[in-house]
Protein backbone atom coordinates (compact mmCIF):
# COMPACT_ATOMS: atom_id res chain seq x y z
CA UNK A 1 0.00 0.00 0.00
CA UNK A 2 2.72 2.85 1.26
CA UNK A 3 4.66 1.47 -1.94
CA UNK A 4 1.96 2.82 -4.39
CA UNK A 5 1.28 5.71 -2.14
CA UNK A 6 4.91 6.82 -3.74
CA UNK A 7 5.21 5.11 -7.26
CA UNK A 8 1.96 7.31 -8.21
CA UNK A 9 3.06 10.65 -7.44
CA UNK A 10 6.71 9.81 -8.62
CA UNK A 11 5.61 8.39 -12.00
CA UNK A 12 2.78 11.46 -12.55
CA UNK A 13 6.05 13.59 -12.15
CA UNK A 14 8.14 12.01 -14.55
CA UNK A 15 5.21 11.84 -17.05
CA UNK A 16 5.12 15.78 -16.76
CA UNK A 17 8.55 16.20 -16.51
CA UNK A 18 8.69 14.20 -20.05
CA UNK A 19 5.35 16.78 -21.50
CA UNK A 20 8.20 19.85 -20.84
CA UNK A 21 11.62 18.57 -22.41
CA UNK A 22 12.36 18.38 -26.16
CA UNK A 23 12.20 15.07 -28.52
CA UNK A 24 15.56 13.30 -27.96
CA UNK A 25 16.87 14.07 -31.31
CA UNK A 26 16.47 17.93 -30.89
CA UNK A 27 18.28 17.90 -26.93
CA UNK A 28 21.64 19.14 -26.59
CA UNK A 29 23.56 22.23 -26.00
CA UNK A 30 23.36 24.88 -28.63
CA UNK A 31 24.76 28.47 -29.49
CA UNK A 32 22.38 30.59 -28.37
CA UNK A 33 22.36 33.03 -31.37
CA UNK A 34 19.52 33.83 -34.25
CA UNK A 35 19.91 34.04 -37.76
CA UNK A 36 19.94 37.74 -37.91
CA UNK A 37 23.04 37.73 -35.60
CA UNK A 38 24.71 34.79 -37.12
CA UNK A 39 24.77 37.54 -40.25
CA UNK A 40 25.63 39.99 -38.02
CA UNK A 41 29.17 38.54 -36.56
CA UNK A 42 30.76 35.71 -38.18
CA UNK A 43 29.16 32.51 -36.67
CA UNK A 44 30.71 29.56 -38.69
CA UNK A 45 31.42 26.23 -37.17
CA UNK A 46 29.00 27.30 -34.02
CA UNK A 47 26.83 24.78 -33.20
CA UNK A 48 23.06 25.39 -33.66
CA UNK A 49 19.09 24.68 -32.80
CA UNK A 50 17.19 26.79 -35.64
CA UNK A 51 13.77 26.85 -36.65
CA UNK A 52 10.57 28.04 -38.04
CA UNK A 53 8.49 27.91 -41.08
CA UNK A 54 9.61 27.02 -44.78
CA UNK A 55 9.70 28.88 -47.65
CA UNK A 56 10.99 27.22 -50.23
CA UNK A 57 13.01 23.41 -50.60
CA UNK A 58 15.50 22.85 -53.00
CA UNK A 59 16.14 19.17 -53.83
CA UNK A 60 19.70 18.71 -55.18
CA UNK A 61 21.51 15.91 -56.70
CA UNK A 62 23.16 14.46 -53.04
CA UNK A 63 21.33 16.93 -50.53
CA UNK A 64 18.04 18.80 -49.88
CA UNK A 65 18.41 22.42 -48.87
CA UNK A 66 15.39 24.48 -47.25
CA UNK A 67 14.99 27.49 -47.41
CA UNK A 68 13.85 29.03 -43.68
CA UNK A 69 12.27 31.69 -42.10
CA UNK A 70 13.23 31.98 -37.94
CA UNK A 71 11.31 32.11 -34.74
CA UNK A 72 12.40 31.44 -31.13
CA UNK A 73 11.70 27.68 -30.34
CA UNK A 74 9.71 27.03 -27.37
CA UNK A 75 10.83 24.51 -24.37
CA UNK A 76 10.09 21.33 -26.59
CA UNK A 77 11.94 22.58 -29.76
CA UNK A 78 9.15 23.57 -31.38
CA UNK A 79 8.79 27.02 -33.66
CA UNK A 80 7.05 29.26 -31.71
CA UNK A 81 4.73 31.96 -33.38
CA UNK A 82 3.40 33.98 -30.68
CA UNK A 83 4.19 37.67 -32.48
CA UNK A 84 5.55 38.38 -35.96
CA UNK A 85 9.28 39.01 -34.71
CA UNK A 86 11.26 36.21 -36.41
CA UNK A 87 14.70 35.93 -36.30
CA UNK A 88 15.59 36.23 -39.68
CA UNK A 89 15.82 33.72 -42.63
CA UNK A 90 18.46 31.01 -43.04
CA UNK A 91 19.30 28.21 -45.07
CA UNK A 92 19.67 24.53 -44.04
CA UNK A 93 21.22 21.36 -46.11
CA UNK A 94 21.00 17.67 -45.08
CA UNK A 95 22.06 14.86 -46.89
CA UNK A 96 19.75 12.96 -49.13
CA UNK A 97 16.13 13.62 -50.69
CA UNK A 98 13.65 15.15 -48.63
CA UNK A 99 10.13 15.17 -50.75
CA UNK A 100 8.63 18.79 -51.14
CA UNK A 101 5.40 17.55 -51.22
CA UNK A 102 5.79 16.49 -47.44
CA UNK A 103 8.26 19.15 -46.96
CA UNK A 104 5.80 21.79 -47.93
CA UNK A 105 5.71 25.12 -47.83
CA UNK A 106 4.98 26.77 -43.69
CA UNK A 107 5.52 23.29 -42.70
CA UNK A 108 7.43 24.17 -39.08
CA UNK A 109 10.79 22.50 -38.75
CA UNK A 110 13.52 22.30 -36.44
CA UNK A 111 17.39 22.08 -37.60
CA UNK A 112 20.24 21.23 -35.59
CA UNK A 113 23.94 21.92 -37.17
CA UNK A 114 27.03 23.87 -37.88
CA UNK A 115 26.55 26.88 -39.23
CA UNK A 116 29.10 25.83 -42.61
CA UNK A 117 29.05 29.57 -44.28
CA UNK A 118 26.55 32.39 -45.64
CA UNK A 119 24.64 32.28 -49.41
CA UNK A 120 23.56 35.50 -50.74
CA UNK A 121 19.96 35.13 -52.01
CA UNK A 122 17.98 37.82 -53.62
CA UNK A 123 14.33 38.32 -52.11
CA UNK A 124 12.63 40.67 -54.19
CA UNK A 125 14.84 43.47 -54.90
CA UNK A 126 16.90 42.90 -51.85
CA UNK A 127 20.15 41.09 -51.43
CA UNK A 128 19.99 39.08 -48.39
CA UNK A 129 22.81 37.39 -46.74
CA UNK A 130 21.66 33.86 -44.99
CA UNK A 131 23.60 31.98 -42.67
CA UNK A 132 23.83 28.33 -43.82
CA UNK A 133 23.66 25.28 -41.92
CA UNK A 134 24.65 21.80 -42.49
CA UNK A 135 21.84 19.97 -40.51
CA UNK A 136 22.65 16.68 -38.44
CA UNK A 137 18.54 16.82 -37.88
CA UNK A 138 15.47 17.68 -39.49
CA UNK A 139 12.63 17.70 -37.49
CA UNK A 140 9.24 17.97 -39.34
CA UNK A 141 6.03 18.71 -36.61
CA UNK A 142 3.16 17.48 -37.19
CA UNK A 143 0.55 20.55 -38.70
CA UNK A 144 -0.99 22.10 -35.93
CA UNK A 145 -4.73 21.66 -35.26
CA UNK A 146 -7.17 24.76 -34.91
CA UNK A 147 -9.02 24.32 -31.96
CA UNK A 148 -11.86 27.06 -30.86
CA UNK A 149 -11.80 27.49 -27.37
CA UNK A 150 -15.05 27.69 -25.65
CA UNK A 151 -15.18 29.70 -22.11
CA UNK A 152 -18.34 29.41 -21.23
CA UNK A 153 -21.52 27.17 -22.84
CA UNK A 154 -24.17 29.63 -24.50
CA UNK A 155 -27.77 29.74 -22.37
CA UNK A 156 -29.80 26.66 -23.51
CA UNK A 157 -33.02 27.98 -22.94
CA UNK A 158 -34.24 23.94 -21.58
CA UNK A 159 -31.66 24.90 -18.88
CA UNK A 160 -33.89 27.32 -16.70
CA UNK A 161 -33.43 29.94 -15.04
CA UNK A 162 -34.01 29.12 -11.06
Amino acid sequence: MKLRNVLVPVALAAALAACATAPQPLQGEFTAITPREAVDRDSTGALVRWGGRIVDVEPQPNRTCFHMISTRLDVSGRPYWATDDVGGRFIACRNGFYDPAVFERNREVTFTGRVAGYDSRRIGQYDYRLPRVEAEVVYLWPVRERVDVIERPAPWPWWGWW
